[in-house]
Protein backbone atom coordinates (compact mmCIF):
# COMPACT_ATOMS: atom_id res chain seq x y z
CA UNK A 1 0.00 0.00 0.00
CA UNK A 2 0.85 3.40 -0.60
CA UNK A 3 0.76 4.74 2.63
CA UNK A 4 3.56 1.65 4.00
CA UNK A 5 6.15 2.75 1.34
CA UNK A 6 5.85 6.36 1.69
CA UNK A 7 4.73 6.63 5.34
CA UNK A 8 2.26 7.38 7.87
CA UNK A 9 1.80 10.86 9.01
CA UNK A 10 3.97 11.53 12.71
CA UNK A 11 1.95 11.10 15.53
CA UNK A 12 1.56 14.19 18.17
CA UNK A 13 2.18 16.20 15.60
CA UNK A 14 0.17 19.87 15.89
CA UNK A 15 1.24 21.71 12.76
CA UNK A 16 -1.92 21.41 9.95
CA UNK A 17 -2.90 18.06 8.40
CA UNK A 18 -1.77 19.34 5.13
CA UNK A 19 1.78 20.24 5.98
CA UNK A 20 2.14 17.29 7.96
CA UNK A 21 1.37 15.12 4.61
CA UNK A 22 3.35 17.40 2.82
CA UNK A 23 6.47 16.90 4.62
CA UNK A 24 5.63 12.77 4.64
CA UNK A 25 5.39 13.34 0.52
CA UNK A 26 9.02 15.59 -0.09
CA UNK A 27 10.73 13.29 2.54
CA UNK A 28 9.40 9.91 -0.15
CA UNK A 29 10.49 12.03 -3.22
CA UNK A 30 14.08 13.48 -1.45
CA UNK A 31 14.70 9.37 -0.46
CA UNK A 32 13.46 7.84 -4.17
CA UNK A 33 11.12 6.14 -2.73
CA UNK A 34 8.82 7.98 -5.31
CA UNK A 35 10.63 7.91 -7.93
CA UNK A 36 11.25 10.54 -10.83
CA UNK A 37 8.32 11.03 -13.21
CA UNK A 38 6.07 7.89 -10.61
CA UNK A 39 2.35 8.78 -10.87
CA UNK A 40 0.36 9.62 -7.42
CA UNK A 41 -2.75 8.04 -6.38
CA UNK A 42 -5.45 10.21 -7.09
CA UNK A 43 -6.30 12.66 -4.68
CA UNK A 44 -9.46 11.14 -3.36
CA UNK A 45 -7.39 7.68 -2.99
CA UNK A 46 -4.66 9.59 -1.11
CA UNK A 47 -7.43 11.78 1.06
CA UNK A 48 -8.86 8.39 1.91
CA UNK A 49 -5.47 6.58 2.75
CA UNK A 50 -4.51 9.34 5.05
CA UNK A 51 -7.78 9.29 6.98
CA UNK A 52 -7.83 13.68 6.00
CA UNK A 53 -10.08 15.81 3.51
CA UNK A 54 -9.76 16.53 -0.08
CA UNK A 55 -8.87 20.26 -0.29
CA UNK A 56 -6.24 19.10 2.51
CA UNK A 57 -4.86 16.65 0.20
CA UNK A 58 -4.88 19.29 -2.99
CA UNK A 59 -2.87 22.06 -0.78
CA UNK A 60 -0.57 19.56 0.46
CA UNK A 61 0.42 18.51 -3.28
CA UNK A 62 -0.18 22.32 -4.54
CA UNK A 63 3.04 23.07 -2.18
CA UNK A 64 4.69 20.49 -3.69
CA UNK A 65 3.91 21.30 -7.16
CA UNK A 66 5.02 25.34 -6.49
CA UNK A 67 8.22 23.79 -5.13
CA UNK A 68 8.59 21.84 -8.29
CA UNK A 69 8.81 18.48 -6.39
CA UNK A 70 5.80 17.54 -8.55
CA UNK A 71 3.99 18.49 -11.48
CA UNK A 72 0.43 17.85 -12.87
CA UNK A 73 -0.11 16.67 -16.27
CA UNK A 74 -3.72 17.60 -18.14
CA UNK A 75 -6.23 14.47 -18.01
CA UNK A 76 -3.44 12.02 -16.38
CA UNK A 77 -2.66 13.18 -12.74
CA UNK A 78 0.16 13.99 -10.60
CA UNK A 79 3.65 12.85 -11.34
CA UNK A 80 6.89 13.18 -9.27
CA UNK A 81 9.27 15.71 -10.94
CA UNK A 82 11.55 14.22 -13.06
CA UNK A 83 14.91 15.74 -13.50
CA UNK A 84 17.44 15.21 -16.39
CA UNK A 85 20.95 14.32 -16.43
CA UNK A 86 22.74 15.77 -19.51
CA UNK A 87 26.32 14.65 -19.73
CA UNK A 88 28.65 17.29 -20.74
CA UNK A 89 30.68 14.23 -22.77
CA UNK A 90 28.34 13.91 -25.57
CA UNK A 91 27.59 16.14 -28.23
CA UNK A 92 23.76 15.46 -28.59
CA UNK A 93 20.27 17.90 -29.12
CA UNK A 94 17.92 18.91 -27.00
CA UNK A 95 15.64 16.14 -29.23
CA UNK A 96 18.10 13.40 -28.89
CA UNK A 97 18.76 13.61 -25.17
CA UNK A 98 14.93 13.73 -24.70
CA UNK A 99 13.58 11.21 -26.77
CA UNK A 100 16.51 8.81 -25.16
CA UNK A 101 14.69 9.30 -21.57
CA UNK A 102 11.28 8.39 -23.13
CA UNK A 103 10.41 11.80 -23.06
CA UNK A 104 7.59 13.69 -25.77
CA UNK A 105 9.80 16.76 -26.91
CA UNK A 106 8.32 19.90 -28.92
CA UNK A 107 9.72 23.53 -29.44
CA UNK A 108 7.38 27.02 -29.66
CA UNK A 109 9.11 28.88 -32.03
CA UNK A 110 9.49 32.56 -31.01
CA UNK A 111 11.48 33.43 -33.70
CA UNK A 112 13.09 32.08 -36.97
CA UNK A 113 14.88 34.63 -39.01
CA UNK A 114 17.59 35.85 -42.07
CA UNK A 115 20.16 38.65 -41.06
CA UNK A 116 23.69 39.59 -41.28
CA UNK A 117 26.44 38.61 -38.30
CA UNK A 118 26.49 41.41 -35.62
CA UNK A 119 29.97 42.34 -34.12
CA UNK A 120 30.02 40.33 -31.44
CA UNK A 121 28.53 36.87 -33.59
CA UNK A 122 31.56 37.84 -36.40
CA UNK A 123 34.09 37.35 -33.88
CA UNK A 124 31.98 34.42 -32.08
CA UNK A 125 31.17 32.48 -35.29
CA UNK A 126 34.49 33.83 -37.00
CA UNK A 127 32.84 35.31 -39.84
CA UNK A 128 32.99 38.94 -42.32
CA UNK A 129 31.08 41.64 -41.40
CA UNK A 130 28.10 41.80 -43.21
CA UNK A 131 27.87 37.52 -43.40
CA UNK A 132 24.62 36.40 -43.52
CA UNK A 133 23.07 34.33 -40.74
CA UNK A 134 20.12 32.53 -39.87
CA UNK A 135 18.50 32.91 -35.78
CA UNK A 136 16.33 30.73 -34.08
CA UNK A 137 15.16 31.96 -30.58
CA UNK A 138 12.47 29.31 -29.06
CA UNK A 139 11.04 27.59 -25.80
CA UNK A 140 11.90 23.42 -25.43
CA UNK A 141 9.48 21.49 -23.73
CA UNK A 142 9.61 17.69 -22.88
CA UNK A 143 6.40 16.29 -22.21
CA UNK A 144 4.66 19.06 -22.24
CA UNK A 145 6.66 21.32 -19.53
CA UNK A 146 8.89 24.23 -20.59
CA UNK A 147 12.51 22.91 -19.85
CA UNK A 148 14.16 25.78 -21.41
CA UNK A 149 15.01 28.84 -23.50
CA UNK A 150 17.45 28.46 -26.80
CA UNK A 151 18.87 31.32 -28.84
CA UNK A 152 21.02 30.12 -31.52
CA UNK A 153 22.97 31.47 -34.45
CA UNK A 154 24.24 29.66 -37.41
CA UNK A 155 26.10 30.50 -40.67
CA UNK A 156 23.63 30.70 -43.77
CA UNK A 157 26.18 28.48 -46.07
CA UNK A 158 24.90 25.21 -43.12
CA UNK A 159 21.42 25.90 -44.08
CA UNK A 160 19.12 26.22 -46.74
CA UNK A 161 16.88 28.58 -45.10
CA UNK A 162 15.80 29.42 -41.57
CA UNK A 163 12.43 26.96 -42.24
CA UNK A 164 14.99 24.21 -42.56
CA UNK A 165 14.54 23.77 -38.67
CA UNK A 166 11.75 22.01 -37.72
CA UNK A 167 12.00 20.23 -34.47
CA UNK A 168 15.61 19.41 -34.43
CA UNK A 169 18.78 21.94 -35.30
CA UNK A 170 21.24 19.27 -35.17
CA UNK A 171 19.27 16.57 -37.47
CA UNK A 172 18.75 19.85 -39.96
CA UNK A 173 22.81 20.93 -39.91
CA UNK A 174 23.53 16.98 -40.85
CA UNK A 175 20.97 16.58 -43.21
CA UNK A 176 23.34 19.22 -44.97
CA UNK A 177 26.33 17.70 -43.80
CA UNK A 178 27.41 20.55 -41.41
CA UNK A 179 26.27 18.99 -38.34
CA UNK A 180 29.25 19.98 -35.19
CA UNK A 181 31.62 17.24 -34.81
CA UNK A 182 32.75 18.58 -30.94
CA UNK A 183 31.83 21.62 -29.11
CA UNK A 184 33.21 24.14 -26.56
CA UNK A 185 30.21 24.74 -23.68
CA UNK A 186 30.23 26.93 -20.71
CA UNK A 187 27.94 26.67 -18.11
CA UNK A 188 27.14 29.34 -15.56
CA UNK A 189 24.52 29.80 -12.64
CA UNK A 190 21.78 32.76 -13.63
CA UNK A 191 18.64 34.24 -12.30
CA UNK A 192 15.84 34.43 -14.39
CA UNK A 193 14.57 37.80 -15.62
CA UNK A 194 10.76 38.26 -15.15
CA UNK A 195 10.74 37.82 -19.09
CA UNK A 196 12.52 34.78 -19.42
CA UNK A 197 10.32 33.57 -16.18
CA UNK A 198 7.04 33.60 -17.79
CA UNK A 199 7.91 32.14 -20.57
CA UNK A 200 9.64 28.80 -18.77
CA UNK A 201 6.52 29.20 -16.23
CA UNK A 202 8.95 29.78 -13.48
CA UNK A 203 9.17 32.70 -11.07
CA UNK A 204 11.09 35.80 -11.74
CA UNK A 205 14.68 35.56 -9.69
CA UNK A 206 14.45 31.47 -9.47
CA UNK A 207 17.87 30.00 -10.65
CA UNK A 208 18.82 28.83 -13.95
CA UNK A 209 21.55 27.18 -15.90
CA UNK A 210 23.10 29.06 -18.65
CA UNK A 211 25.34 26.95 -21.55
CA UNK A 212 26.77 28.59 -23.91
CA UNK A 213 27.85 26.69 -26.96
CA UNK A 214 29.95 26.53 -29.71
CA UNK A 215 30.11 24.02 -32.47
CA UNK A 216 32.75 23.29 -35.00
CA UNK A 217 32.62 21.12 -37.59
CA UNK A 218 35.82 18.65 -38.05
CA UNK A 219 37.55 20.89 -40.34
CA UNK A 220 37.45 23.53 -37.58
CA UNK A 221 34.77 26.35 -38.84
CA UNK A 222 32.11 27.37 -36.43
CA UNK A 223 28.77 25.94 -37.52
CA UNK A 224 27.05 27.24 -34.15
CA UNK A 225 26.49 29.47 -31.46
CA UNK A 226 23.85 28.26 -28.76
CA UNK A 227 22.81 30.02 -25.69
CA UNK A 228 20.51 28.13 -23.80
CA UNK A 229 19.09 28.83 -20.22
CA UNK A 230 17.89 25.64 -18.33
CA UNK A 231 15.56 25.33 -15.55
CA UNK A 232 17.85 24.97 -12.76
CA UNK A 233 14.90 22.15 -11.02
CA UNK A 234 14.95 20.50 -13.66
CA UNK A 235 17.96 19.58 -14.94
CA UNK A 236 21.50 18.14 -13.53
CA UNK A 237 24.90 18.36 -15.33
CA UNK A 238 27.55 15.92 -15.57
CA UNK A 239 30.69 14.96 -16.44
CA UNK A 240 33.21 12.06 -16.46
CA UNK A 241 36.09 12.79 -15.01
CA UNK A 242 39.59 10.97 -15.40
CA UNK A 243 42.94 11.55 -14.19
CA UNK A 244 45.63 11.99 -16.19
Amino acid sequence: MFVDRVGKLPEGDTAPLYQQLQRVLRAAIERQVLAPDEALPPERDLAQAYNVSRVTVRKALDGLVDARMLTRRQGAGTFVAARVEKSFSKLSSFTEDMISRGRTPHSSWLSRSAGQVTPEESLTLSLSPGAPVYRFNRIRYADGAPMALEYSTVPAFALVGPEAVETSLYEALEKTGHRPARALQRLRAVLFTAEQAELLAVAAGDPGLLIERRGFMSDGRIVEVTRSYYRGDAYDFVAELTAV
